[in-house]
């Protein structure tokens, strides 16, 4: 089964803030960082290519987002937005009520399709097996 390779053009076109700003060599170098997060090898469990594909541009992203600096449009901010004022400038952030694993996904949009787009992942899932005894009779 192949795994899921890198389309810059199409990812930068999907991401163009981040196209504009991260070179093909530096999203080869995120899109391999995500196989820390995701299995990208026969043995996934995400089967279809095309849609790991997809999780993996999210994932990479997330990860090109977090690493943004600020004057290529990073925020240095962590978690969501919860409070902002204008005089003085005051900007307050929060992770709200997440669990640990989702906050840090929850830091980006990429991250939050991700977390989204991969719950059935996170979810149980239950193999039944039935056993048929089968008698041959003389």
């Amino acid at each position: 089964m192949p795994v899921a390779q890198l389309n810059y053009a199409l990812w930068s076109k999907r991401y163009p803030a981040l196209g504009a700003n991260v070179d093909e060599d530096l999203a080869n170098a995120y899109w391999a960082e995500a196989g820390l997060y995701l299995d990208n090898t026969e043995c996934s469990p995400v089967q279809d290519v095309a849609q790991r594909c997809l999780l993996f541009g999210m994932l990479a992203a997330h990860l090109a987002q977090i690493n943004l600096p600020a004057d290529q449009g990073g925020s240095g901010i962590v978690g969501r937005v919860s409070a902002a004022s204008e005089g003085s400038t005051s900007v307050s952030a929060d992770m709200g009520p997440v669990t640990g694993s989702q906050a840090w996904f929850l830091q980006t949009q990429a991250g939050a399709s991700f977390w989204q787009a991969t719950i059935w992942l996170r979810t149980a899932q239950y193999v039944t097996t039935s056993y048929v005894q089968q008698e041959t009779w003389p």
